[in-house]
């Protein structure tokens, strides 16, 4: 039988790896600018046209490369980064698998100058799938400039794959910016079609910071520093009262490398636990530096998931180093272990000393004392005991039970004609029904009643706006406009009449008749968040703004109701045409059965 194994030719190889290496233009622009920075370079120019699908080109002005060099570049594993396996250990670059040209000229079509300082004249290489076109001698600056284009034209599956424009733009400023970050020294411009998007320079982390997500930021964040034998955290966070409902203005650095590290996260997180609202995320940038030695970077060829050989005392580290952070600014309470206020007396040094004296009524005969009622006494034993089983009563008087007509055709277990609701804890509504008595979470029935109004609405093409008296200005960060920019139609149809007056801000005219002015920001972010985290966000848009709007008017847990207010609120929820789901998918309602309830009281 015939041999059938055989080794695949180079372009085909690389045309494979390309597939992990380089996944959209916004990888193309990650691993474009990393090169660049192990080049040395202090000025990097970033060019994107078409969201990278039609061009990328990144110009900066490094040491360059030889004729040699420039030729091997585009080997498959051809790198200066290391030389040796035990160079994985010691990395201080931010490439060394020498797979992302040879990747990137497998599936584009590549151009190449560059020239060193010592050199006259520079080389320029063209490839088209991994195959030389041309190679010759020109005139360039010291540096070095890569133009990839028409990426994927020979991988149409990969290419019809890409998103939208908007989408693939966001990418290449997400990576833009981790890159950014890393190198606050370093001065860049952005353009993306002949327009300027970023036009950074050199300077220190904070201005970075700055400069990438607006002039706010500059009171905005918290200093961060903490240093051990071991681990040395550094950066800044933002402030609890401007935590966000969206994502996108979390980073985590180790050893000057953009990591993503879920387990660092929840450390954050659990720290601002009781600080900010449920679902809100605060804005940090934290960098780790840790030994080399101690950490592995080579796990996938993206280089943002990584291993350390302690997770658990970082964890720790970064706890401590944020509490300290937040409380030295005052952002939360700070314990004065130094004093013991329990033993502070204030006694006068000239006051005489005297013994306690205990006061006796001498004509004291307890047998002589009327006897009290076994029956009232017993009553006054136990009425604090009541008092504390029932201290809803007490403590929300407007709360007793009331009666209130109802009816339901549709719905047996609540088809009665005279129900009585109470509020439990500011959060569920009870009432009693036929089989037992029913449980309603109050947040989650409105939600799915709105959800069902603007549902209906936006459906019906029912337009309505009321004009604001003054116009508001909104800001968001780059990323996040370019969203809204996209979405500007399908805002103005649902009432949303807004402007855009610069990259970064827009003007509110308009809006929804049943939203205040305070809410505006907050139901936009809900909107980007949908808008990042569902793919079907595209498919239905009407869905996702009336969840949007729903999520954030609805009636929020721990705001009591009154009795008509409550009753209403069950009359409109069982007129929903799914009354048992949230437009979140949570349960609104639960029954417990007369059997169920036997069981609370039987004993075992």
């Amino acid at each position: 039988m015939a041999d059938i194994i055989h080794l695949l030719p180079d372009s085909v190889a690389n045309q494979i790896a390309a597939g992990e290496v380089i996944q959209r233009p916004a990888s193309v622009v990650k691993e474009l600018l990393e090169n660049a920075l192990d080049a040395g370079a202090t000025d990097i120019s970033l060019i994107i046209k078409e969201a990278g699908k039609t061009l990328v080109q990144v110009i900066d002005n490094g040491k360059g490369m030889s004729e040699t060099d420039a030729r091997l570049c585009f080997e498959k594993h051809a790198t200066s980064k290391i030389k040796t396996a035990d160079d994985l250990f010691s990395l201080t670059t931010m490439g060394f698998r020498g797979e992302a040209l040879a990747s990137i000229a497998a599936i584009a079509h590549v151009e190449m100058k560059t020239r060193q300082s010592h050199n006259e004249l520079g080389s320029s290489i063209s490839m088209e799938g991994s195959t030389l076109i041309s190679q010759h001698s020109c005139q360039f600056q010291t540096g070095t400039s890569i133009a990839v284009k028409n990426l994927f034209y020979n991988v149409p599956a990969r290419r019809n794959f890409l998103k939208s424009n908007i989408a693939e733009l966001r990418h290449i400023i997400d990576e833009f910016q981790r890159v950014a970050l890393v190198s606050p020294d370093v001065a860049y411009t952005f353009y993306n079609n002949g327009q300027i998007l970023f036009q950074l320079k050199s300077s220190n982390l904070k201005q970075r910071i700055v400069g990438l997500f607006g002039s706010h930021y500059n009171e905005r964040m918290v200093p961060l520093k903490q240093k051990s034998e071991h681990v040395n955290v550094y950066g800044f966070i933002g402030k609890p009262e401007f935590a966000k409902k969206t994502r996108g203005e979390q980073f985590f650095f180790a050893n000057n490398r953009f990591i993503k590290q879920n387990y660092f996260h929840h450390s954050v997180m659990n720290t601002f636990q009781e600080l900010i609202p449920e679902n809100a995320l605060p804005s940090y940038f934290i960098y780790i530096d840790v030994d080399p030695k101690t950490i592995d970077v080579n796990i996938h060829p993206t280089k943002v998931e990584v291993n350390f050989q302690d997770k658990r005392l970082i964890y720790a580290v970064l706890g401590s180093s944020i509490k300290k952070a937040l409380a030295e600014h005052n952002l939360t309470p700070l314990l004065d272990f130094d004093t013991e206020p329990g033993f502070e007396f204030d006694f006068p040094a000239n006051r005489p000393i005297r013994p306690p004296q205990i006061t006796i009524n001498p004509d004291y005969n307890p047998f002589e004392s009327k006897q009290v009622e076994k029956s009232s006494l017993q009553r006054e034993a136990n009425l604090p005991h009541w008092e504390k089983l029932y201290p809803s009563f007490s403590e929300y008087p407007d709360q007793a039970i009331q009666s209130s007509n109802f009816t339901s055709d549709t719905k047996s277990e609540v088809d009665i004609s005279i129900r009585n609701v109470m509020q439990s804890g500011l959060k569920y509504i009870v009432s009693p029904v036929k089989s037992g008595l029913m449980i309603i979470n109050q947040q989650y029935a409105h939600e799915r009643i709105l959800f069902e109004k603007y549902l209906t609405q936006y459906q019906i093409g029912k337009k309505a706006s009321q004009q604001l008296l003054f116009p508001i200005q909104l800001h968001f960060n780059l990323s996040d406009s370019e969203i809204i920019k996209q979405l500007l139609p399908d805002l103005k149809e649902i009432g949303f009449e807004l402007e855009q007056f610069s990259l970064q801000n827009f003007v509110a005219n308009g809006t929804p008749p049943e939203i205040t002015e305070s809410q505006i920001h907050p139901i936009l972010e809900q909107i980007l968040e949908n808008y990042k985290s569902s793919k079907e966000f595209d498919q239905d848009r009407k869905v996702h703004f009336a969840k949007s709007m729903a999520r954030q008017l609805a009636i929020k847990a721990g705001q009591r109701l009154k009795t008509e207010e409550m009753t209403q609120l069950i009359d409109e929820l069982f007129a929903c045409q799914v009354p048992d789901k949230s437009p979140g998918g949570q349960a609104i309602l639960r029954i417990l059965d007369s059997a169920e309830l036997d069981d609370k009281f039987r004993n075992d």
